[in-house]
């Protein structure tokens, strides 16, 4: 794994591409470009056939440093680091950094390269690919670049396992942004280890990470609880807030919950100590209240009815009966 550093100070986890897979792209676009260089030297030279031999050899010279110079510089540039023979090889040329590479980088590579692998038959990029510990040649060295694998097998990830439900709504006024990404690692991998380790091993490690996560958060892991539930709610509660931010507001499902309201109940009712957090629907919203409509007029012009207020036996519905 080579250690890339960006100017972020972020290590980036490149494959450097070994002197097989190297050589079998280079041979690729060797073929390619002598294929197309024979090709329109034919061309040229039968349509000006008529030259003499000093015009004939500047011809000849100008298409050989176009194609076998400017070819691989040109499909550089354009295709940022991925010739015919890299992609098929699952290949690319990136900076050190791991960026994109640029037309200046590609002139350099393209203009050593032509000495180092055709000139010399490719014994001169061998030997600098075997000496360097990255398998960089020498128009690598000189542009400042590296040739990188882009087919890595990649692993699933493995989900952490969630916390206690009565663990729920315990961290939510944590200040976890000082938490360093490195301690945010070792306790993803001591979580997901947890069961092979040695209990009193596990209970050491817990204590320490604990210790080293409250000290970023400047609050105290809760009295009563163990190191490792405390860890394991820390990291689902940093969880929660990266899935809160990368999808939007709403409901976000905490302990193993999903689109619950977090009601608190009485304690010691439970499994754990302190105050138990239980899932309930949220209660359903009242229907709406229809406008009152106006009061239809009586035909007697009085009260209605027998008599009174009327309202004692009912509304008015403004139906007068038959005499």
């Amino acid at each position: 794994m080579s250690q890339l550093v960006t100017g972020d100070a972020v290590v980036l986890g490149l494959r450097p591409a070994r002197l097989p897979s190297r050589a079998l792209a280079v041979f690729i676009d060797l073929v390619v470009l002598w294929g197309v260089y024979l090709a329109l030297s034919m061309a040229v030279l039968s349509a000006a056939g008529s030259l003499d031999d000093a015009a004939t050899a500047a011809i000849a010279v100008a298409l050989l440093l176009l194609v076998l110079v400017g070819g691989p510089v040109a499909v550089e540039t354009l295709s940022h680091g991925r010739s015919l023979g890299k992609a098929a090889c699952g290949l690319r040329v990136v900076r050190e950094d791991g960026g994109p590479i640029r037309f200046r980088h590609a002139l350099v590579r393209g203009a050593l390269g032509f000495v180092e692998i055709q000139m010399t038959v490719g014994v001169v990029a061998c030997i600098a690919s075997l000496v360097s510990a990255r398998g960089r040649r020498l128009g690598d060295v000189f542009a400042g670049t590296l040739v990188v694998r882009e087919r890595i097998p990649v692993s699933r990830p493995v989900p952490v396992p969630p916390p206690p439900p009565w663990v729920a709504g315990h961290f939510a006024e944590l200040d976890l942004s000082r938490v360093p990404d490195g301690l945010w690692l070792a306790v993803r991998q001591y979580l997901l280890r947890a069961d092979q380790l040695d209990p009193q091993v596990g209970w050491s490690m817990a204590q320490r990470l604990a210790a080293d996560v409250a000290g970023f958060t400047g609050a105290p892991a809760p009295e009563g609880m163990p190191p490792a539930v405390y860890l394991s709610g820390v990291v689902a509660e940093r969880q929660g807030r990266e899935a809160q931010r990368a999808f939007g507001e709403g409901i976000r499902p905490e302990a193993g919950q999903s689109g619950a309201a977090l009601l608190p109940t009485a304690p010691g009712s439970g499994p754990g100590p302190g105050p138990v957090w239980s899932a309930s629907p949220p209660p359903p919203s009242a229907p709406p209240v229809p406008a009152p409509s106006p009061p239809q007029p009586s035909a007697g012009g009085g009260d209605g009815g027998d008599g009174g207020d009327g309202e004692a036996d009912g509304p008015r519905t403004g139906f007068v009966p038959p005499a």
